[in-house]
């Protein structure tokens, strides 16, 4: 009788969990890798579309402004996409409408309403094939990053949210938590996506011979020139073309119709700030009503 209630008690919670403390593994730690990195792009290659453009029909849903508004800054996209150039010019006037417009906006409205927008809109867009590979960097012990011509701020919710190290992003002056409607330097764009690059290295000890970069685009051509091991990520032609000329490892997470759509050329820098045009003006509006 003893031994059959002494089994009873041995099934119960509280010897499962004994049971399962003894048999617990203590797993070690992975250590840091601190010379190596890893850097990835956002649009096209770390999330489906443009980020401030998801970021904009947020906005949108917030009545912050018009469908019209949205339909407007789609189509100047689908434009530029197949013209697949970045007029200088177009994107001076772009940048400086946009700046005009989130000029007296507070930072941490902006980043509260990155961080719901994100939650609502954009976390079904992450590719989870360019998760999956951002991950395998965190377990080697390397640190990963975001580089994007997307605000920083916006830049970094994305990068909290998907647990990376942090962010470089385009970065708008601002003066006691508001907007000047003004650059620090300019978008963080093509080359300048390689000077920000190389300049964390010397600021982080990074050996950049032993990192890696990540984009869609051959507009990154200057970062992914810049680090040892170049991937792309759904590339545009000219990207694809240049990678399999050098052997970088190619890899594709679209499918179909998708497939062949986002392969045309993509004017970033202006899907940027055409972005910002469109948050802009909703923010604006939005300052305007209080």
């Amino acid at each position: 009788m003893w031994r059959l209630i002494r089994r009873r008690h041995d099934v119960g919670p509280e010897a499962a969990g004994e049971a399962a403390a003894q048999a617990a593994v203590t797993v070690a730690p992975v250590e840091p890798d601190l010379e190596a990195a890893a850097f990835f792009d956002v649009d096209n290659t770390m999330m489906r579309g443009a980020s401030i453009y998801h970021f904009a029909r947020g906005l949108a849903t917030r009545g912050l402004f018009t469908t019209s508004d949205l339909l407007k800054f789609a189509v100047g996209q689908a434009v530029f996409r197949m013209r697949g150039n970045e007029n200088p010019e177009h994107i001076a006037v772009a940048r400086e409408t946009a700046l005009a417009f989130v000029a007296g906006a507070k930072v941490d409205d902006v980043v509260r309403l990155g961080e719901d927008i994100y939650d609502e809109v954009m976390a079904d867009r992450i590719w989870g094939g360019t998760r999956a590979l951002a991950q395998s960097h965190l377990d080697a012990g390397q640190r990963v990053w975001l580089v994007t011509a997307t605000p920083v701020e916006l830049a970094r919710v994305i990068a909290q949210r998907l647990g990376l190290t942090g962010a470089l992003g385009t970065v708008a002056e601002t003066s006691n938590g508001v907007y000047t409607g003004r650059l620090v330097g300019d978008l963080l764009h093509g080359p300048a996506k390689a000077e920000a690059v190389r300049a964390l290295a010397r600021r982080e000890g990074l050996d950049l011979t032993r990192c890696t970069a990540y984009s869609d685009s051959a507009n990154d051509l200057p970062l992914l020139s810049l680090v040892g091991h170049a991937v792309a990520i759904n590339p545009d032609t000219e990207l694809r073309e240049h990678a399999k000329k050098h052997e970088w490892p190619i890899k594709d997470f679209r499918t179909g119709r998708k497939a062949t759509m986002a392969a045309l050329p993509i004017a970033a820098g202006v899907g940027a700030v055409a972005g910002g045009v469109a948050a802009g003006i909703a923010l604006r509006r939005h300052y305007r009503s209080r």
